[in-house]
């Protein structure tokens, strides 16, 4: 099929499966597909569809509703999730949601609000041109299994906060723009390959290997020069003008109220502040008469 995705698929308000992959639509995704709030599944993949992602879909695998009525899918229809192509068919779709974007030539930044469909099992955003970093709002997609980025132009550091993800599968974020370290391998993170890495210049640490290689033991450096260093790392030189202005102001203070209290030691210091300044100007007329010869 070739066109444009019809609007008017907004209006079919029960609509719970929406498989348009595999065709020639082009242009945008109609923002009246932001209607359907009973779909589970929406592959529009492998087609020529541009700009931006609407952060407004929605996606959700509520059995409870679906089991309110009965599901009857003639024949079957395949997702690519895990890496592979699986088929599904009967009672078995009830259980499966998700989204597949992948292969199209979607621009633009991944909307936060994807991490409001916390009932999704897949997400496929690869093959595209997407920008921007990844969210940081993923780490509520409590329930997702497999989460494919790769492929794209995302740029920043993969989130800490996706180690929360316990039930992903398969992990791809490869042939972006990423950098930093990757997440510890605890959880989940601790089975992911290096090809769910792979592209990313920039990136570093397990289980790439140029970062899992035999490690040497650390160069001795000197206890006392780290600490050092880490704590002049440490320091916020905006506080520590502040606060030293402060002390400084408060010891000048401190003396003042001193010297009005007692006049004993108001005495010996004016008689210091005389003998001082008699000394320095003495200092200044010997050695002015040196130069004048």
């Amino acid at each position: 099929m070739t066109g444009s995705i019809p609007s008017w698929i907004g209006e079919l308000f029960q609509l719970g499966y929406l498989l348009l992959s595999n065709n020639n639509f082009e242009g945008e995704i109609p923002v009246q597909l932001c209607n359907l709030n009973h779909l589970s599944v929406l592959d529009l993949s492998h087609n020529k569809l541009s700009g931006h992602i609407h952060p407004c879909l929605k996606c959700s695998s509520n059995v409870e509703r679906k089991l309110s009525y009965t599901i009857n899918i003639e024949g079957h229809f395949d997702l690519i999730t895990k890496s592979m192509s699986l088929s599904y068919t009967g009672r078995i779709a009830r259980y499966i949601s998700g989204i597949d974007f992948s292969c199209n030539n979607f621009t633009g930044i991944i909307p936060l609000e994807f991490g409001k469909l916390s009932e999704i099992k897949l997400l496929n955003l690869s093959y595209n041109s997407l920008i921007g970093s990844i969210p940081t709002t993923f780490s509520d997609l409590s329930q997702i299994e497999s989460l494919d980025l790769s492929s794209n132009k995302l740029q920043g550091s993969i989130p800490i906060e996706l180690i929360k993800l316990y039930f992903l599968a398969v992990f791809n974020v490869s042939y972006n723009n990423l950098s930093g370290r990757i997440p510890v391998g605890v959880a989940q993170f601790g089975t992911f390959g290096e090809s769910s890495y792979l592209g990313n210049p920039f990136l570093h640490g397990c289980p790439l290997p140029k970062d899992c290689k035999a490690r040497e033991p650390p160069p001795i450096v000197s206890t006392t020069s780290t600490h050092s260093s880490e704590s002049m790392g440490l320091i916020d030189m905006e506080v520590f003008y502040v606060s030293f202005g402060v002390a400084y102001v408060m010891v000048l203070l401190g003396i003042a109220a001193v010297l009005y209290i007692n006049p004993y030691w108001r005495r010996i210091w004016f008689y210091y502040v005389q003998v001082s300044m008699e000394n320095c100007y003495y200092f200044i007329i010997d050695n002015l008469s040196k130069f004048s010869f």
